[in-house]
Formats: C-alpha cells, sequence, structure tokens
C-alpha cells in the first residue's frame, strides 16, 4: 500500500511488548507519551504508521475501500476515537500487526486509543490481565492503586513514591500470576497542591493537553522505577471528602466486583468490540478469554491484601500510616 516518506520512527519500549511508532511528520508529538524507546533494529510485535493528511496530501477516496469494517473504525470515520476523545476523521486500515492511520492530529488517538488496544490484544496473546492500574513497591511487596476517574489515584501514587516508595507504574498493568508488569509511560500532571511543587522544582514542561505537564517518573520521583513485582496488595483508592474517611480491608468478593467494572482494560476502556473483532468476530474464543480474565482477576483479588482507602495521603502521619501497614508481613 503506497504511503507518503516515513520522516520519523522509534521502536516504542513497553517493557513487555514493543511497537513501532511511525510517521511522516518529523516530530511527531505523539511521542512525548513514552520514556523508554528500543534500538531502531529491536524486534517488534506491533507497528504503528500515522500519517498527517496535512503534511501530504492524501485522496481519502483512493483508500476508503481499504478502510476496515470494524465497529471502531467505522467510529474514527465520524470523528469519535474513544470515550472523550475525538476529534477530525481518521482511516484505519490494518495489515495484520500493521496499523495505518491516516488523519489530522493523531497523537490524540495514540495513547487515548492504540496503546489500550495492543496493551488488550497483547495480553489476549500471552495469558496476562491487561489492567487500568498505577502502582509502587514497598519493602513487602507490590501495591496496585485503583479507582474511578479522578478519585485520587494519582495523588496516593506520588505520594507514596516521594515517602520512598519504588515507582511501578502509572495507569496500565500487565499480570501474570501473582507479578505485576509496569508499563512505562510519561506522568501527565496538573498543578494542583499535590503536583504544583513538583513541577516548580523539577520545572516540567506543559503536554500536548491544556493545563497538563509531563515527566518521566525517573526524574519526578528522583530514583529509577522498577519493572515488575509481586503482588502483595490491591487499593481502592476513592477519595471523598464529604465521606468518612478511613484505610480499612476489603473481602476479595467486594474487590473483584469493583475491578470488574474499573480495572479491566476491555471495560474500562470500551474495547469489547475491538476484542472480538480481534478473535475474527468467533464467540467462542471471545467468550473463553473473558472467562480466563475474570478467573485471573478472582484469584489476583484472592490471592492479595484488599483495601479501600479514602484518606489524606498530603498527611505525613496518615501517609506513615498507610505505608506502614502495606509494608507489614502477615496476611
Amino acid at each position: 500500500m503506497p504511503t507518503p516518506e516515513i520522516r520519523s520512527s522509534s521502536v516504542i519500549d513497553l517493557n513487555v511488548l514493543r511497537f513501532r511508532l511511525s510517521s511522516n511528520l518529523e516530530e511527531f508529538p505523539a511521542r512525548s507519551y513514552f520514556t523508554r524507546f528500543a534500538d531502531d533494529d529491536t524486534p517488534v510485535d506491533f507497528e504503528l504508521r500515522c500519517i498527517d493528511t496535512d503534511r501530504d496530501t492524501v485522496d481519502v477516496s483512493s483508500i476508503r475501500h481499504l478502510v476496515d469494517t470494524t465497529v471502531r473504525a467505522k467510529r474514527f470515520t465520524k470523528g469519535y476515537y474513544r470515550g472523550p476523545y475525538f476529534g477530525d476523521p481518521v482511516y484505519l486500515i490494518t495489515r495484520n500487526r500493521e496499523f495505518y492511520v491516516f488523519g489530522r492530529s493523531l497523537e490524540k488517538i495514540v495513547w487515548p486509543y492504540f496503546v489500550k488496544y495492543l496493551l488488550s490484544i497483547y495480553a489476549a496473546e500471552n495469558s496476562y490481565l491487561d489492567l487500568k492500574a498505577g502502582g509502587f513497591v514497598l519493602p513487602g511487596g507490590g501495591t496496585l492503586l485503583f479507582g474511578q476517574t479522578g478519585g485520587g489515584k494519582s495523588v496516593f501514587l506520588a505520594q507514596a513514591c516521594m515517602a520512598g516508595a519504588q515507582f511501578l507504574t502509572n495507569t496500565h498493568t500487565l499480570v501474570k500470576g501473582d507479578m505485576a508488569h509496569a508499563v512505562p509511560s510519561a506522568m501527565r500532571v496538573r498543578r494542583d497542591v499535590c503536583f504544583g511543587e513538583l513541577i516548580d522544582r523539577h520545572g516540567l514542561p506543559p503536554h500536548i493537553e491544556a493545563g497538563e505537564y509531563i515527566s518521566s517518573p525517573d526524574v519526578l520521583f528522583e530514583q529509577p522505577a522498577v519493572d515488575a513485582a509481586r503482588i502483595r496488595n490491591i487499593v481502592i483508592v476513592n477519595s471523598r471528602p464529604e465521606a468518612p474517611s478511613g484505610f480499612r480491608r476489603v473481602d476479595p468478593s467486594t474487590a473483584f466486583s469493583f475491578l470488574d467494572q474499573f480495572g479491566l482494560g476491555v471495560t474500562t476502556y470500551g474495547l469489547k468490540d475491538d476484542l472480538i473483532a480481534h478473535f475474527g468476530y468467533d464467540l467462542q474464543r471471545y467468550a473463553e478469554h473473558y472467562k480466563s480474565m475474570k478467573e485471573g482477576l478472582s484469584r489476583l483479588c484472592e490471592n492479595a491484601r484488599c483495601f479501600v482507602s479514602n484518606i489524606d495521603m498530603m498527611d505525613a502521619r496518615v501517609r506513615a500510616s498507610t505505608l506502614s501497614v502495606l509494608s507489614a508481613s502477615g496476611s
């Protein structure tokens, strides 16, 4: 398939998987979402080619017959990407493990959609659980953080790491057995009581979205991140100042019910149509995979200590007490 000249290309290292991100732009803004890059000749699991139609003229009518017929591809042509992300029409053409995307401002779909999709199908192919979870590591093991958008996960993670915990992952985690594998990425933060001082101290640059700043976690927390950890704790962060505060254990079934909706990547990011398309619309394969995901999630909750948190991690005494609980030995 003829495409305009590729002017930039990087191999993105997401720890357990790698993909090539290419563009006809000399400097593709989507690259800023990532912090780890592999050598150019490193084998990759996927390739994503983003063709900006403002940089090179592309006759859309000449490629329209090649565009995927999936639900996602049809939504792309209407300018609807995923969740709150939308913009100009985008045209997606898939050839095995290569994805060609034509449109404007394509950085808007690389992180919000494609990273999530690639993680989802890689997990399906390699028996991982694809989770929306942050995480850090204490002497007793790893802690995974879950919660609703705006529920306080980033503040909990940042305060734990500034207090000495090792950073594991920001928003994505791949789990196999009892091991959590990080998905390295930049952290995007906004100026508030938690991150304002960090933005100023490190002179963080603004990011693509208005009001956001960006940094490598290694810079932000002044210590190297870790790639994997054995999972000891699950914390559902539910910061609600109007509700009674506390940090308490919950039973595995309660944790599972929440994580089923707010933790699994396929449900959290609305990828069920994409995943069944990946399985060739084979209902049996999709059902077996979804059953396997839920069984793995249930085992994860059964084998970890599960907590719900509604505390002020900015309070030094509360923070120290909470991290002590998470570090403590015993079941």
